[in-house]
């Protein structure tokens, strides 16, 4: 406590919410210090002239800052700004810290490593730092249209592109491939890399690809698509937003690129 500095900000977490008051969850040190218990362990997220921390807290003391526990999707999904990344951030800090507790190997209780973000076992000396789950997402185009599905398991009402976690052995573009060919049935090719984002949900890298169809027809598996069609690029159902999700960019991108050949 005595290393934190009036200018430094708290994100605090809840039950796996964001402790927010009036559209902000930074909070100054000052105004929690004394409705915190002595043991809160201050995880560093930003280190800057004005650092920015994170606490996991053990009670919650969002009624006596005049605050509301909110989940970290909402949150994210409203605010497009810059500050969104720090509170993926802070809550994969918080995941990361509170999954590596004991240590996989003997059993053992860790401890926080000194000078980095890792977490130590004493007794057998395995490191345990922030795990990032690679992922690709995939724009699939014929022409003016793309395909879009809607997931089986969350029911945000968002068509998106297809997404995949990268399994042991294979590369990004491998994934693409099998993903697509598991998930809907068909073939792609011209695979190529376009851009990637951090997704803390609950702690991803997404690897943006765009691909283009060559044959077969729409065939879904069930238990991962609920929905998927072909769609004019200028008449689309509801998408993720473009300020916040690299799919949103992947359709922006391409609806850019028709419109210019179109022009």
């Amino acid at each position: 406590m005595n290393e934190l500095k009036d200018s430094d900000t708290v994100i605090l977490f809840y039950d796996h919410k964001v402790v927010v008051a009036d559209d902000t969850y930074f909070w100054n040190v000052n105004a929690i210090v004394s409705y915190l218990a002595n043991q809160s362990l201050f995880l560093l997220v930003e280190s800057s002239s004005q650092c920015v921390f994170t606490i996991d807290l053990k009670s919650d003391i969002s009624k006596s800052l005049s605050a509301e526990c909110v989940s970290l999707r909402s949150v994210i999904f409203s605010d497009t700004g810059a500050e969104s990344f720090i509170l993926g951030k802070a809550n994969q800090i918080v995941e990361w810290y509170n999954s590596h507790q004991y240590c996989g190997s003997c059993g053992g209780s860790n401890i926080f490593g000194e000078g980095q973000r890792v977490m130590h076992c004493p007794s057998c000396h395995i490191q345990y730092f922030p795990r990032i789950n690679p992922c690709v997402i995939v724009l699939i185009t014929r022409g003016r249209e793309i395909l879009l599905a809607r997931s089986s398991r969350f029911r945000s009402g968002f068509f998106s592109c297809l997404a995949g976690f990268i399994e042991i052995g294979e590369t990004a573009e491998c994934t693409v491939h099998r993903e697509i060919k598991e998930e809907v049935g068909i073939r792609v090719d011209n695979v190529r890399y376009i851009k990637s984002q951090s997704w803390p949900f609950p702690s991803q890298l997404m690897l943006g690809f765009h691909a283009d169809y060559v044959s077969g027809e729409i065939a879904l598996e069930p238990t991962e698509i609920e929905e998927a069609a072909w769609f004019d690029i200028s008449d689309l159902p509801s998408v993720p937003s473009a300020e916040i999700s690299v799919a949103g960019e992947l359709i922006q991108l391409y609806k850019e690129e028709i419109d210019q050949i179109k022009a």
